[in-house]
């Protein structure tokens, strides 16, 4: 019976052990999936803000380009409209500037008749001063022949008479001449006259003909270019129409995208939260199994760590009793900023007393075993204001730097910090990834045990374990 009755308990502890190992391990396993979780719901927020951003700003794009697709219809139409009237007012003035042109042509033509009609005018005053000439010349002749015809007496009368007549026919010749020669010299001085000014009036054709030319060319152009203005312009509407298709369709898709985004992050959140809820069971079954007797290999680290919480506690109450602290202060949950450092570091009612009274204990834990990596008391709201003196360096310009060598005076609220402050329980193992500063995470074991100050629960004292 006494050995049938022992072995039943060798092999209920050695399952309580084995179950409390695979608790441990089953924790690792869990933590390191929810970090890989948190990274990918960080990221999906990231992707949800940049899809926002996105969405903003493709609305903005869309109505930006229904805007310049109205504007450029109206351009278009305003172009067509100008065009047409402008080809109407190119009509109109090539129209007038062939009748111009056609009134510069007969003003040329007059030029050249009058011209022609002076150098007539000028052929009939030499052949009517001939004519004068002659009929002077005739009556010499005839004044001669009537003296000759006196002379002759009787046998002369006949000639004299013959003489007579055409002694009177040149003098009548010579009247009509004189006549003549003055209207000639007065149509001549009109047609000089009308030379004068037809061939200024030349001039000024001249003038208007090559305007008339440089006119039609300009006219040409801007013609040209007003055409081209208008086929430009229903290019830019074709293109801004075709972007304004682009951007219909795009703006469905991207909302597409933005609830598909929003339906993974969602379901990341609960999937994350599930595995939380998984942490927060592997820790009950580690701290089940090791109350119910099982012997985990963080068992030593387990004792050590309560027995220095109890200490802690016990430091806290003597110098309460003593007058070294008065109870608001060391319950202070005001905390005050220290001004330019970064990460933010804070100070609070007892900060000067755990600088004084914790160090000992802190640095003796990490000679208690290679794999304490720190050790910290925290308060319920994970305010950690004494550290070892290896992470309680000076803050430098460099914020990486300072997150991983200026860990004291700093509120650690995260899952793990918050847990470790305000669990009641005998002790808290918690696996967890430590941020060091600059994107790198360490993984770690988190244990704590509560520190009770007159039997007020002050905070707990934390042990990060390195694992490997």
């Amino acid at each position: 019976m006494k050995y049938s009755h022992d072995f039943p308990e060798k092999k209920t502890a050695g399952g309580l052990d084995a179950l409390s190992e695979t608790s441990s391990k089953l924790g690792f396993e869990i933590v390191d999936i929810a970090g890989f979780l948190d990274e990918i719901e960080q990221e999906s927020h990231g992707q949800l803000g940049a899809l926002g951003d996105l969405q903003v700003g493709a609305a903005r794009i869309i109505d930006g380009n229904t805007g310049i697709v109205q504007t450029v219809e109206a351009v278009s139409a305003a172009t067509q409209e100008t065009l047409d009237r402008v080809q109407n007012s190119f009509a109109f003035v090539r129209e007038s500037g062939q009748q111009s042109q056609q009134v510069a042509e007969w003003v040329q033509d007059l030029t050249a008749r009058t011209q022609s009609v002076q150098e007539t005018v000028e052929a009939m005053r030499k052949d009517n001063a001939q004519i004068a000439s002659i009929a002077a010349q005739v009556n010499i002749l005839a004044i001669n022949a009537k003296i000759e015809a006196g002379r002759a007496g009787a046998a002369g009368r006949g000639f004299a008479v013959v003489a007579e007549a055409i002694n009177d026919l040149s003098r009548k010749t010579e009247r009509t001449a004189t006549g003549i020669k003055e209207n000639i010299d007065t149509l001549f001085e009109w047609i000089q006259q009308l030379r004068e000014e037809t061939a200024a009036v030349s001039k000024s054709a001249g003038k208007v003909l090559e305007q008339a030319q440089d006119t039609d060319s300009s006219l040409t152009e801007i013609e040209r270019n007003v055409q081209n203005t208008g086929d430009g312009t229903r290019r830019v509407l074709d293109e801004a129409q075709a972007v304004k298709q682009a951007t219909d369709n795009f703006g469905p898709a991207l909302q597409r995208i933005a609830t598909s985004v929003e339906t993974s992050a969602t379901g990341i959140h609960r999937a994350h939260e599930r595995v939380e809820n998984l942490i927060n069971s592997s820790e009950r079954l580690v701290q089940g199994t090791v109350a119910l007797g099982g012997q985990s290999a963080d068992g030593r680290f387990i004792e050590y760590v309560r027995g220095t919480a109890r200490r802690i506690g016990a430091l806290f109450d003597e110098a309460l009793a003593n007058g070294q602290i008065a109870q608001h202060a060391l319950f202070d949950r005001s905390y005050r900023q220290v001004p330019g450092t970064d990460p933010q570091q804070v100070v609070t009612g007892f900060t000067a007393l755990t600088d004084r009274l914790l160090p000992p204990h802190l640095e003796a834990a990490l000679e208690f075993d290679p794999r304490v990596a720190f050790c910290a008391a925290v308060d319920v709201n994970g305010y950690l204001p004494t550290h070892n003196k290896k992470f309680s360096h000076p803050q430098s310009k460099d914020p990486v730097w300072n997150t991983a060598n200026c860990r004291h005076r700093r509120i650690f609220d995260d899952r793990v910090g918050l847990k470790a402050g305000r669990n009641s329980e005998p002790f808290l193992l918690q696996v967890y990834r430590r941020d060091m500063g600059g994107g790198n995470f360490a993984m770690m074991k988190d244990l704590s045990a509560p520190i009770h100050v007159q039997g007020r629960h002050w905070g707990g004292l934390r042990m990060g374990l390195s694992l490997g």
